[in-house]
């Protein structure tokens, strides 16, 4: 008790103090001041008291912005000490109401929101916790660093991601250019010119560009499997391959590897698709898994995959994915590899045949003819494949019709390279008659 009244006495002391320095225009001395009541409860173990100093010194008439600031970044460090979760949870609260709509000490209120909603989290209210981050825009941040930025961001979308949120989740996820983890960070940095905002050091327990690259494209990547986007899940994967440290060890980029194929095996034939496989299969490392390197060489070769012998060889590395970064292929992985291949044959059929019988056709698929049907059908549809049915005859035609111009052009053409030919020949034959008479005069 005795303790009580001589802290109240020492504060009422400095308060005195404050008031008269702050009335003077004194910045330090009010600012010391002030920091030292701060002081004073802390060392008392005083939190309640704490709590109301804080807000009684943002409050004071005509308070200096500056000593708002040193009050919120004295009493920060102090919520590590605090003896349990209630009198952190109250301390972060008053610090944050003393801080918000001030712009002066806006890093600061980010940085205990991250707080407050990690514990939210910890305590299992995701959707709390979710919420209290989309409060905060860093983005608008100048004097906030770079990684700092990112890794708040991230932080946002992935708790969107937790609680299901998929659109916010992506809009969040666009606030970061992915051009941003390829910046030089070997360069110095340059100091701020005169009137320009100086840039904070980002905390140590913030991760490297290169961590959140990482972090980034991995969350990414969850986004992109609730839809079940392989193409773009393997554009990530791809991101996450060319990171130097993953790169270099080959027990990090054999899975990416591995899922990389997986994924470009299970994307709908496209030119990004037809890009990203060719340039995959001239990568050396491809070699050290021979097994993925066969199954992608199967997809460019211009002939019919037997689905039934696939399946065979790839199943046991299809179920082992689960041992391997990133989990399991999505439960319709397989149906959508067998809608692949399907596909792959129809391309194949289409490049040897012109016209065909839907009996012969579905016999290379090992299809039924309906079943042979529907997925051509679909093909058309999605206008990856350009052919006709007669249902009556049973035959499918691969030829696109003409119209009376292209075939005018195609026959002007023709007639072109005829002429050429001819040109080309009558000149041999000049050339040669006059070898052979200069040959005969000598």
């Amino acid at each position: 008790m005795e303790g009580g009244r001589d802290l109240d006495a020492q504060i009422e002391l400095l308060l005195n103090v404050e008031k008269q320095m702050r009335l003077a225009g004194d910045v330090s001395g009010t600012r010391k001041s002030a920091t030292d009541i701060l002081q004073l409860c802390f060392d008392a173990r005083d939190w309640k008291t704490l709590n109301d100093q804080i807000v009684l010194l943002s409050k004071r008439r005509g308070q200096l912005k500056q000593v708002v600031t040193a009050l919120v970044q004295q009493a920060m460090p102090y919520i590590d000490e605090t003896p349990d979760i209630e009198t952190k949870i109250e301390l972060i609260k008053t610090l944050n109401s003393v801080s918000a709509g001030k712009l002066y000490v806006e890093i600061e209120r980010a940085r205990l929101i991250k707080r407050l909603a990690k514990i939210k989290e910890e305590q299992g209210e995701i959707a709390e916790a979710a919420e209290l981050m989309q409060e905060i825009a860093v983005e608008t941040f100048g004097a906030m660093a770079k990684t700092e930025k990112i890794a708040f961001i991230l932080d946002q979308v992935r708790l969107c991601l937790d609680r299901q949120d998929y659109v916010r989740a992506q809009i969040l996820s666009r606030k970061i250019s992915p051009r941003v983890f390829d910046a030089d960070t070997s360069k110095e940095k340059r100091k701020p010119k005169e009137g320009e905002s100086i840039v904070e050091e980002a905390p140590a327990d913030i991760p490297s560009l290169l961590e959140l690259k990482r972090i980034y494209y991995e969350l990414m990547i969850r986004y992109y499997s609730h839809n079940d986007d392989y193409l773009e899940m393997c554009r990530c994967y791809k991101a996450i391959y060319g990171i130097p440290s993953v790169k270099e060890d080959q027990a990090q980029w054999v899975p990416v590897l591995r899922k990389i194929s997986w994924y470009l095996v299970l994307s709908p034939h496209e030119p990004m698709q037809s890009s990203l496989l060719n340039s995959t299969l001239e990568d050396k490392n491809l070699s050290e898994i021979p097994h993925f390197r066969l199954l992608l060489k199967q997809l460019v070769t211009m002939e019919v995959i037997n689905w039934a012998a696939l399946w065979d060889m790839f199943k046991t590395e299809f179920d082992n994915e689960k041992n391997m970064l990133g989990g399991a292929l999505s439960d319709k992985a397989a149906n959508d590899l067998k809608q692949r291949v399907i596909e792959h044959n129809i391309i194949v059929v289409s490049k040897y045949y012109s016209r065909i019988t839907l009996k012969r056709l579905a016999q290379l698929l090992c299809l039924s003819v309906q079943e042979a049907e529907k997925h051509m059908s679909d093909m058309v549809v999605s206008k990856a494949l350009i052919a006709k049915i007669d249902r009556p005859m049973g035959i499918v035609s691969f030829q696109a019709a003409k119209d009376s111009n292209d075939i005018l052009n195609s026959w002007a053409t023709n007639l072109e390279k005829l002429l050429d030919l001819v040109e080309k020949s009558c000149h041999q034959i000049h050339k040669e008659t006059m070898v052979h008479k200069a040959a005969l005069k000598v």
